[in-house]
């Protein structure tokens, strides 16, 4: 079975008519889907095929629906057994047949070889739903190796499925169809070509399917019409398979319908003596004598010499094979290559097709990557499809499938932006050509640098710099997540940020851990140098314990302890150390009035090769040496304060500032101080003091 998706008509565990519940899904294809399903009145496992809405209410699709459940009147083993048509309360019709379990011949075929014995023995058993069927006037019309189930793996059990297309020969019996050609051309009759089907014409695909899987092949009958009917009038190549099977697929496929079986009951005694053959047994007749139909050959040679241009198609009356359901897929990725499939109604079409193809890859098709074949769901289908082939250039890559009235796209924009445009494009599309479209349109790019939101971050800093985790990769793929860390002035900040940088990371998350910082700290942070900490960094500690605080929360009543610790070997340096507070102010702690120092060498104690200089000490040690500066958290001082370190080569400012002034006079002064010198700038620090209540 195949996995769920969210746009299946029914999901698993639903229930119809309180009756038959969906177990999963076995196929999907253009018009409609195939469930596995369980009847809960009498549990049993059965199978529904589904119309997808908007053909449940086109009234052909009805008939055809209709004329395959009225298979249910033929009863053999061989020959699936319908039960009902019905509808469900979202207007989906269904169909109710029984569920054959095991692989169809096309699995097989491309699985394993199967031998002479068992193909007879398929043989034998189609026949007998062939006499089933062809008993009710039913022709089947596309006998492939698809439609032939081998319930449980066994020749001895096959069974014929999907009577969608068949025929009723009964006068004035109607098929959607009608008389035009339908069917696989790969195993048609040739006289369905020219839209002819009668009982004569399912034996012929029984043994033109007999012969592919015993090849191993699907039948290679040409790409145009004149191909395909040089093809259908001669005899199939049968060399090499021994007989009685080779005997077996001449007789079924011959190009004459008089010298194929004229029923299934013939066709089954001549095969029961291949069986089971006896002795005494005369030598069945051969086939009675019959002219062979050489005009439409020769007709086809004179053709060709006079080349006149002129399709066979024309000269008999005779269209491209129906092709259904009808489809063209179209694929471009630059990693793994574009490629163009499908039918088109006729050569000049085809031209144009693979010219939109062109146009929006830049890649030319090869001339052989569409073939024709008539079944058009409406005349502007081609064109249609050409128009939408011509809308993906803008697209990175794109993946596009269109199968009858229904389109399916999945590809990748530049980016949300162009992803937007595109769904825009897309809708106007499918307004006027009135087609059912999905897409699903990842944003890219497909690789996202670093690198490249770096310009962008810089104009949304709004209170130091916005930075990646130490640990997160330089490049993104789809779908990863981006972590962004800094602080900001204000929570608004963050939505814009989100909002700007939405269009430039695609398919990605962005996920913000900033902190919000109040509006004098980020004045400050606004004319700070652009300096890595380096060997600078700042530790906080509570006082009365001497316990590390390393997210800065402190607490009324509690007295904040901070040093800097400096390499023990980095000499020469000047250390100046402020504490922007939440009150405006800006306090200078290095130099002092009663610390006038700055050199570095001359600071603090050296332990283990740090220096260890301390710049706001427990309130006992204040105490006891003047000069040494303490604080206490009080109901005044709730708030963010931030201590910042500036580590340069030269003093930073020539004269000792005053013991406190504004946030604005610093900023001021710190701009005009580091005009030319920030090259002097060695390191900057900082930590935030969070006082709580």
């Amino acid at each position: 079975m195949l996995e769920p998706l969210p746009s299946d008509i029914f999901a698993p565990g639903q229930v119809l008519n309180n009756t038959y519940e969906i177990i999963g899904v076995l196929g999907r294809g253009g018009i409609g889907e195939v469930y596995l399903a369980r009847n809960r009145i009498v549990d049993r496992v059965i199978a529904i095929k589904a119309l997808n809405a908007q053909f449940s209410a086109n009234s052909e699709y009805l008939e055809l629906m209709k004329r395959e459940e009225q298979m249910r009147n033929i009863i053999s083993d061989a020959v699936v057994r319908y039960s009902e048509c019905s509808n469900s309360d979202a207007g989906h019709v269904f169909l109710v047949m029984d569920y054959i379990n095991g692989p169809s011949l096309k699995q097989i075929m491309f699985e394993h070889a199967l031998d002479d014995s068992a193909l007879m023995t398929i043989a034998h058993r189609a026949l007998e739903g062939l006499l089933a069927t062809h008993a009710q006037g039913i022709v089947h019309r596309d006998l492939s190796p698809d439609n032939i189930i081998l319930r449980d793996g066994r020749p001895e059990r096959a069974t014929i499925i999907d009577f969608g297309i068949a025929k009723d020969t009964a006068s004035g019996a109607r098929t959607i169809v009608g008389n035009s050609f339908a069917g696989k051309y790969e195993y048609a009759a040739p006289e369905q070509l020219e839209g002819h089907a009668d009982f004569r014409t399912d034996f012929y695909a029984l043994g033109a399917l007999l012969l592919a899987v015993i090849r191993r092949e699907i039948p290679k009958v040409g790409m145009y019409p004149a191909e395909v009917l040089r093809f259908k009038h001669q005899r199939l190549d049968t060399s090499g398979i021994a007989a009685p099977l080779r005997d077996l697929i001449d007789w079924l496929t011959d190009p004459d319908p008089a010298g194929r079986p004229q029923s299934a009951t013939q066709a089954l005694e001549r095969l029961d003596g291949w069986l089971r053959p006896a002795p005494a047994r005369a030598d069945p007749p051969p086939p009675p004598k019959r002219h062979r139909l050489l005009l439409p050959v020769l007709g086809l040679a004179a053709l060709a010499a006079i080349g006149g241009g002129l399709w066979a198609a024309d000269l008999f009356k005779l269209k491209p094979p129906v092709a259904a359901p009808y489809s063209l897929t179209a694929r471009f990725d630059p990693a793994s290559g574009s490629a163009l499939s499908g039918f088109a109604p006729d050569a000049d079409t085809a031209a144009l097709m693979r010219g939109a193809f062109r146009d929006a890859t830049a890649q030319t098709p090869p001339p052989d990557a569409l073939t024709l074949a008539s079944g058009l769901p409406d005349p502007d289908w081609p064109a249609d499809a050409v128009a939408l082939i011509g809308l993906m250039k803008p697209l990175l890559r794109w993946n596009l499938a269109i199968t009858d009235n229904a389109v399916r796209l999945d590809g990748l924009a530049a980016d949300s932006l162009e992803r937007e445009k595109f769904y825009e494009t897309l809708a106007g599309w499918q307004q006027r050509t009135g087609r059912l479209l999905e897409a699903d349109l990842a944003a890219g790019p497909e690789t996202l640098a670093w690198s490249a939101l770096a310009p962008h971050l810089q104009q949304l800093a709004t209170c130091g710099p916005l930075s990646a985790p130490a640990d997160q990769p330089a490049t993104f793929a789809l779908n990863d997540a981006i972590t962004l860390q800094g602080d900001v002035a204000d929570a608004a900040d963050n939505t814009l940020i989100a909002r700007t940088l939405a269009p430039l990371i695609g398919d990605r998350t962005l996920r913000l851990e900033t902190t919000v910082l109040n509006e004098d700290i980020c004045l400050i942070r606004d004319v700070l140098p652009d300096a890595n900490p380096g060997a600078l960094s700042i530790r906080l500690e509570r006082g009365a314990s001497g316990e590390g605080v390393p997210d800065g929360i402190f607490t009324a009543g509690e007295n904040p302890v901070a040093d800097i610790l400096i390499p023990a070997d980095l000499t020469g340096a000047a250390l100046w150390v402020m504490v922007v507070d939440n009150s405006g102010k800006i306090f200078h702690i290095l130099p002092n009035i009663n610390q006038t120092e700055m050199v570095v060498d001359r600071l603090g104690s050296v332990e283990g090769g740090t220096r260890r200089i301390r710049v706001l000490w427990p309130m006992e040690e204040a105490r006891s040496t003047p000069g040494r500066l303490a604080v206490t958290i009080n109901e005044t001082d709730f708030g963010q304060s931030e201590i910042v370190a500036i580590l340069s080569k030269t003093p930073l400012f020539d004269l000792r500032r005053p013991r406190d002034e504004s946030v604005r006079s610093l900023a001021g002064a710190l701009e005009e101080t580091l005009q030319g010198r920030r090259d002097q700038i060695i390191g900057v620090a900082s930590v935030i003091i969070d006082a709580r209540p």
